[in-house]
């Protein structure tokens, strides 16, 4: 059996190729949109793409299902299980099969068993492979988890209620994966787990960093495989899941519907500065991917600065739009992926992109620059204690409950554009922001200027740096005392 596992750090997915050396055929286990790296691995090794699978509606990333069927002529093993509004609906004239739970069906000599494990959705599906090249064993050497068991947690059941607005479901949820789980337990021990997400993915909230894992070490050491009441699974399962990315919600839209083919797509044509200022003028999308510190030393009024690195993905899915074009500063270099990383969650919006290599904002149309200033938090401190300064802090709901600063306002970055209102009417009133590191709040600096506020202030180092010069900060109501 040939065994071939792919992972992409920004949406930390994994995706899996099987195949049958024998017959050179080959199967692709919740393929991301971009498919290049299935064909080419194919290419390289000998194989033929004959099928491709999903364990689930994916919420996290747009699937390549479609792709493969289309273009490589996949047959695709689809969940049958579930509500069928969960089923996907663009399989009109593609070759297709719903599986159920104790479905089996074969890739040359390999056989996959389909054990329906519902808890992180209503359809979720795992898929134990055989190897049949001739062993004496007959056993299953393996289970492809998606989005059910994962190294050291488990899929949270919260994500249709949070993100799709299905009420109740978290809860229903919740019990059907302890149902789940009490089947897990049951089966071998020597079962290598390759599951479907890595540590970073809000699909959970304590994944491991692991690959890979066994049936018996997560009976050891996952928590979910402890000896829990079903209240108390329950319990413990939904407290502190981290708030789903805005954009979850579309991306179940579209793995429902079925994405646009990538070569259906138009080009996305270059953009030259007096486009730049019409769309700035529009009100458009307009997404300066410098650092930080460069987008704040100078950069266009009514630009948002989401810098191109490992998060890029998570915060153009929290603050951008699918209805409205989204237009790109750029370096040449960064372009093409930059592009496919917005693709891979749907973004097929991109009407234009400037590169940085030849417009240069600083010299777009004579346009006055703006910037913000970043302090220090012993002078953010002074600035606090002085008063008549609004103090946002724009981290997640945990990270608050561990801590925060006397006199903050809680404003989470994804959804601090939708509560604006809140803030002071005065766009020249002082606002200083602040999350754990800095980097969040240099993104909310930019979202702040773009909604006109005039007078915005980063406190570099964020929460970490003044818990490290051992400011004041309260926790639970209860002021903790550090050379306050």
């Amino acid at each position: 059996m040939f065994l071939k596992y792919f992972y992409d750090e920004k949406l930390a997915q994994a995706s899996y190729m099987v195949g049958c050396q024998a017959t050179g055929e080959a199967l692709v286990i919740d393929p991301s949109r971009d498919v290049t790296m299935y064909e080419e691995t194919a290419v390289k090794e000998g194989f033929r793409i004959v099928a491709a699978t999903e364990t689930h509606i994916h919420a996290d990333f747009v699937s390549g299902a479609r792709e493969l069927a289309v273009n490589a002529g996949a047959k695709l093993y689809l969940s049958g299980e579930g509500d069928a509004i969960w089923r996907q609906q663009y399989t009109d004239g593609i070759s297709f099969q719903w599986v159920h739970d104790g479905d089996t069906f074969k890739i040359g000599n390999l056989t996959f068993d389909v054990m329906h494990t519902p808890g992180h959705t209503p359809e979720s599906l795992s898929f134990l492979v055989h190897d049949g090249g001739g062993g004496i064993h007959r056993e299953a050497m393996g289970i492809f988890s998606g989005d059910f068991v994962f190294v050291g947690d488990i899929g949270r059941p919260d994500l249709l209620e949070k993100a799709v607005g299905v009420s109740g479901s978290s809860e229903q949820g919740a019990k059907q994966m302890y149902q789940s789980i009490q089947r897990f337990k049951k089966l071998p021990d020597h079962l290598q787990v390759w599951p479907g997400h890595g540590a970073g993915s809000a699909c959970g909230k304590a994944l491991g960093a692991i690959p890979s894992s066994t049936v018996g070490y997560e009976k050891l050491f996952n928590w979910a495989m402890a000896d829990l009441s079903e209240e108390e699974f329950i319990q413990k399962l939904l407290e502190g899941q981290p708030e789903p990315p805005r954009y979850f919600a579309q991306m179940k839209k579209l793995n429902v519907e079925g994405p646009a083919l990538l070569s259906d797509l138009p080009a996305i044509p270059l953009i030259d500065s007096a486009a730049v200022k019409t769309a700035i003028a529009e009100r458009g999308q307009v997404v300066d991917t410098r650092s930080a510190a460069a987008f704040r030393a100078g950069h266009l009024p009514g630009t948002i600065n989401i810098p191109y690195n490992k998060s890029f993905i998570t915060w153009a899915g929290w603050l951008l739009s699918y209805e409205q074009p989204i237009y790109l500063l750029a370096e040449s270099g960064q372009q093409s992926n930059i592009v496919r990383d917005l693709r891979s969650i749907g973004f097929d919006n991109v009407a234009g992109i400037a590169s940085l290599d030849v417009v240069d904002v600083s010299t777009i149309g004579g346009e006055e620059l703006e910037s913000y200033r970043e302090i220090t938090p012993q002078e953010a401190l002074s600035l606090l204690k002085q008063g008549d300064v609004t103090w946002i802090d724009v981290r997640n709901d945990a990270e608050w409950a561990e801590g925060y600063i006397d006199g903050a306002k809680h404003l989470m970055l994804g959804k601090l554009q939708g509560r604006l209102t809140e803030l002071p009417e005065d766009k020249n009133h002082p606002i200083v922001v602040q999350c754990q590191s800095g980097a969040r709040s240099s993104i909310a600096a930019s979202v702040l200027q773009r909604e006109g506020f005039k007078n915005v202030i980063n406190m570099a180092g964020g929460f970490g740096r003044w818990l490290k010069e051992e400011l004041p900060y309260t926790k639970e109501k209860e002021e903790k005392i550090l050379n306050a």
